[in-house]
């Protein structure tokens, strides 16, 4: 019985994320930069899934949207307490800045949390995943392939198998 509530509980909470990240333009659509605070970010959006604190005083918070979502969201706080910027980082840009060598702690700051990490010990390679949509609205999956010392081998981008567009489902 312990295993159908595990079960029941990921459901809900994957219908949960779905149903917020669907809400995300009209929650950001509420938010004005320099005007609106933290308080507001946190009433639209929550708990962030991390906080990095910047050299000047401002915050940047995660809100992810994977595994479910092809969006992540960081919101940059000024040290006054109001709204900088919401950007949605899952972008060709931030990709083409994630380069062998890179440190996947860097990646994790540029991208936000992946949707799915895949080890492959007899490679010594570790795949990790983020879901997005391209230019044309299509379901894809950038991957950064982590070698020995958590660093960077090389990217690849894909179309995303596990879409249910790409399962014959909607």
């Amino acid at each position: 019985m312990p295993s159908f509530h595990r079960a029941a509980a990921a459901v809900i909470a994957t219908l949960a994320l779905l149903a917020a990240a669907g809400c995300d333009p009209q929650r950001i659509s509420e938010l004005q930069p320099g005007v609106s605070t933290e308080a507001d970010v946190r009433d639209r959006f929550g708990v962030p899934e991390n906080t990095w604190n910047e050299a000047d005083g401002s915050r940047t918070f995660e809100y992810n949207r994977q595994p479910a979502g092809q969006v992540n969201y960081m919101i940059a706080i000024g040290a006054d307490g109001k709204l900088i910027a919401v950007r949605q980082v899952l972008t060709p840009e931030n990709f083409a800045k994630v380069q062998p060598g890179m440190a996947m702690d860097a990646v994790r700051r540029l991208l936000g949390k992946a949707a799915k990490v895949v080890p492959y010990p007899l490679k010594d390679e570790i795949h990790v995943q983020w879901r997005f949509a391209n230019a044309r609205n299509e379901p894809q999956v950038f991957t950064v392939v982590q070698g020995p010392g958590a660093l960077v081998l090389r990217t690849e981008t894909g179309p995303d198998l596990d879409a249910p567009e790409l399962k014959g489902g909607k």
